[in-house]
């Protein structure tokens, strides 16, 4: 989960009427503008947390596929569950980076620069579940299953695996010795989760055999039951976990409504549920007896994809780009996040978010101009008559998707009205939570409103979105995997300036060209982001070292209720 975007299609209820939002509202005390490394998950030592307990935490929806490198299980719910159970070689950290895991390395360090050869040696405890050794072929295999040479893997990303020219064993089975054809910077976000070979080895099993669960993991948890009549997922500990015994018993997982999460909270079923961008929310949180807010920064961000596939209405280049400029951000930013963080303002930039050291805002690339926007489509031969605009007897009109959420379709609305402005009509489609990610990942949509979950590798963790959607075959023909580009819209520099910026091995210089590439998906109008969101929870009062944990991942082992 370290190497690319997670997409993130519901969130909680939030009104747009007259919320304008100030510094005495009652919401987060910069709660989104906390600095970068700040968490607070009410820090305890693991003597004073009771052994035992279950935490229950709420999914969006019941996964479509378990598997989180395949294009549909590529969603922040199977991240959050592999957190759980599966390896992760190198863990995030509050303060945005990654540092490498002990419980599953014991070390990971490049020993060559010319050609770049990364030598990884395997913790010798660590095991599948189902008592198999973790070894140097399960990253063979899955170099081999993401690595974009075969078409059959529904893959969502291959960056980075596809500069991989060989994987070997070292010194004994417990060592893989990855050698890179073309030099990848940022290599750490690699084999994250690490993925069992069992399920790797062909395309039948990477594509199908998660569909309905997990199983086969390695983590202090594995998963002990899934119900999809009573929508939940039931995490146990691991009897064969080598590594330091989770505080917990169990974490259940059931799908809720956002809406339905307060409720959930103050009755004793769930022990957390995000806040987000929604007043509703956190005002619930603060009147809940035994519960707490708590806030970090957030890696998510709400957006706006265009579909600009061939054939497509939108695959008019000033077409996109009129359509962005109709668009109001901070408006839209005041009206949904002003009465929860007063001071927060529209993210302008698509692979890095606010708050970090990278993060520019090149929104004036394509800035809001509703009257330049209105004069493109009258040189498009869009003529407006009365309210719409049309050509050739057609009507301009957009199919705006979306999850089941009262904040997307609030927002959505707020779209409609100002795309209207300009003559443009949107067709709102609202979908189930759990039939919206399937709708976007197979482009059956004009305009799509959904969130991304950035990871601690930005740039890599973009180029599938903002990248040509070719599914990297030798001969260069899509094999009908868009990856996670969604909407289909690239171009030949976004691709140069993308692989430039992966091989770059500085820092300061890599995040200069990430930057030069967001000013081209900018004038490209792949998408429009709005704002990030803030990093806020509800939480049980007596839960310690979980909660808002900013831009770290969760710590599932110290996770507990305090006695």
């Amino acid at each position: 989960m370290r190497t690319r975007l997670v997409a993130l299609l519901t969130v909680g209820a939030a009104a747009l009427a007259g919320c304008a939002g100030s510094p005495d509202s009652g919401g987060l005390d910069s709660g989104a503008g906390r600095a970068l490394g700040e968490t607070e998950v009410n820090p305890h030592p693991r003597e004073a947390l009771r052994d035992g307990g279950d935490l229950r935490l709420p999914l969006l929806a019941m996964p479509n596929n378990f598997n989180y490198a395949e294009v549909d299980g590529t969603h922040i719910d199977v991240a959050t569950l592999s957190g759980a159970v599966l390896p992760a070689l190198f863990t995030a950290t509050a303060a945005g980076g990654l540092v490498r895991n002990p419980d599953y390395l014991s070390a990971a360090a490049v020993t060559s620069t010319a050609p770049q050869v990364i030598t990884y040696t395997l913790n010798p405890s660590a095991t599948w579940t189902d008592g198999t050794p973790i070894t140097w072929r399960d990253l063979a295999a899955q170099w081999h299953a993401q690595g974009g040479t075969d078409p059959g893997y529904r893959t969502s990303a291959t960056t980075g695996y596809d500069r991989i020219a060989s994987v070997v064993m070292g010194a004994d089975e417990r060592q893989a010795v990855v050698t890179f054809g073309t030099p990848f910077a940022e290599w750490p976000g690699l084999f994250s989760p690490l993925l069992p070979a069992s399920l790797t080895a062909t395309p039948a099993a990477f594509n199908t055999a998660w569909r309905t669960g997990m199983p086969i993991t390695a983590g202090p948890f594995a998963v002990g039951g899934v119900d999809p009549v009573a929508q939940t997922v039931t995490l146990d500990r691991n009897p064969r976990w080598w590594g330091m015994q989770a505080k917990l018993s169990r974490v259940i997982f059931k799908a809720y409504d956002p809406a339905a999460t307060p409720d959930a909270l103050a009755n004793d079923e769930l022990d957390l549920y995000k806040i987000g961008p929604n007043v509703d929310l956190l005002r619930r949180a603060q009147q809940t007896p035994g519960a707490a807010v708590r806030s970090a920064p957030s890696r998510l961000y709400t957006q706006l994809s265009f579909n600009g596939a061939p054939g497509a209405p939108l695959a008019d280049l000033r077409l996109r780009r009129a359509l962005a400029q109709s668009i109001d951000r901070a408006l839209i930013t005041r009206q949904v996040l002003g009465p929860v963080d007063p001071g927060a303002r529209p993210s302008g930039n698509h692979i890095y978010v606010p708050g970090t050291p990278e993060y520019r805002d090149n929104s004036d690339a394509l800035p809001y101009d509703p009257a330049g926007a209105a004069r493109t489509l009258d040189e498009l031969g869009w003529v407006r008559t009365g309210a719409t605009r049309a050509r050739g007897g057609v009507a301009l009109s957009v199919r705006l998707v979306y999850g089941a959420a009262p904040t997307y379709r609030d927002i959505a609305a707020a779209l409609a009205h100002q795309l209207a402005a300009v003559g443009v009509t949107a067709e709102l489609r609202q979908y189930p939570s759990n039939e919206i990610f399937p709708t976007v990942t197979s482009g059956n949509f004009d305009v799509a409103l959904f969130s991304w979950y950035a990871t601690a590798s930005p740039l890599s963790g973009s180029t599938e979105i903002y990248g040509s959607p070719l599914g990297g075959q030798p001969d260069g023909q899509p094999d009908g995997n868009a990856r996670q580009n969604y909407g289909r819209v690239a171009s030949p520099e976004i691709d140069a300036a993308f692989a430039a910026g992966n091989a770059e091995l500085d820092e300061g210089r890599r995040a200069d060209i990430g930057n030069q590439v967001d000013r081209l998906i900018w004038r490209e109008a792949h998408s429009v982001p709005l704002f990030a969101w803030p990093g806020a929870v509800a939480v049980r009062t007596e839960l310690a070292n979980f909660g808002a944990s900013g831009f770290a991942d969760p710590d599932y082992v110290d996770a507990g209720f305090l006695r």
